[in-house]
């Protein structure tokens, strides 16, 4: 259930106005029609994060997720082995680096193998992504394209426009257009895995006043993805990198609120997760 606790971080009024405001530009400007289906659907969806976790969870779940539940994979999943034993029904991106930076050696391995699966699959990309995305449908690849706008103002224009798909929480990681798009498809019960979200353990700060993150994901990042990530952390001050904490931690709150208005239930089966939005349930526990 959401959380009713006072939040000393809730906008006032005429910062909602302003949001609001601000929000009603970007549905005008910035969103389209939304291209997926939402239907009635009996199965439960399971969000694959790229957490630690993640590994834990498909030792010991890896068949339940590839034959009882449909399944959605983000970010660098295609580039491991376990992507062809799960055989994802949806995979989603939405880091712009995935669409702008081609020649970069994991990037390219990334859209081969998303190019290459020989089972039904659906590739979710934010709108942006659609006038160069460097992938084509396929006899089993289907793409689909969802508004990475992020809504924010009166309960009753999010509401509006989460319901119509023309927008979501402001998506500071892929975990909360991935969260989204299975309740706008239609799914009813989502679980999430390889949600560690424990950012905060692996914050530092050097003498050099250079902030310095490790976010370890369930597979072992190469040399070179680990310097793109640590070099993007250097961009950034301490506090920039908290206040993009904070907004993912608070748009999971907005997705809870969201989802129990629309009879969705959302559980977190992710071991010693940070998000304190959803109950917690075990991945199999009906």
């Amino acid at each position: 259930m959401t959380r009713t606790a006072s939040d000393p971080t809730r906008d006032s009024f005429g910062m909602k106005l302003a949001k609001s405001v601000k929000s009603l530009g970007k549905l005008l400007l910035s969103t389209h029609k939304a291209t997926y289906r939402r239907e009635e659907r009996t199965r439960r969806l399971v969000i694959l994060g790229n957490g630690p976790s993640l590994a834990t969870t498909i030792s010991e779940y890896g068949d339940h997720i590839a034959t009882e539940v449909d399944a959605m994979a983000v970010n660098f999943a295609a580039n491991t082995p376990e992507f062809r034993r799960l055989c994802p029904e949806y995979y989603i991106l939405a880091d712009p680096h995935f669409f702008a930076n081609p020649d970069d050696a994991n990037v390219a391995r990334l859209l081969d193998n998303l190019r290459c699966v020989d089972w039904k699959m659906t590739l979710f990309l934010p709108h942006a992504a659609r006038k160069n995305c460097p992938l084509s449908p396929t006899a089993f690849l289907s793409i689909e394209y969802y508004n990475a706008v992020g809504i924010e103002g009166f309960g009753a224009l999010e509401k509006w426009a989460f319901d119509r798909r023309r927008g979501m929480p402001r998506p500071r990681n892929v975990l909360i257009p991935a969260i989204m798009t299975g309740i706008g498809m239609g799914y009813k019960d989502i679980r999430i895995t390889g949600a560690d979200h424990t950012w905060t353990a692996t914050l530092n700060v050097d003498d050099e006043n250079h902030v310095l993150s490790h976010q370890p994901h369930y597979y072992k990042e190469d040399r070179k993805e680990e310097k793109r990530i640590r070099n993007e952390y250097l961009k950034y001050p301490l506090h920039s990198i908290l206040y993009s904490f904070y907004l993912a931690f608070k748009a999971y709150h907005v997705i809870a609120a969201y989802a129990e208005k629309r009879g969705v239930r959302i559980y977190n089966s992710t071991p010693g997760s940070m998000i304190d939005a959803f109950d917690r349930k075990p991945l199999t526990q009906a």
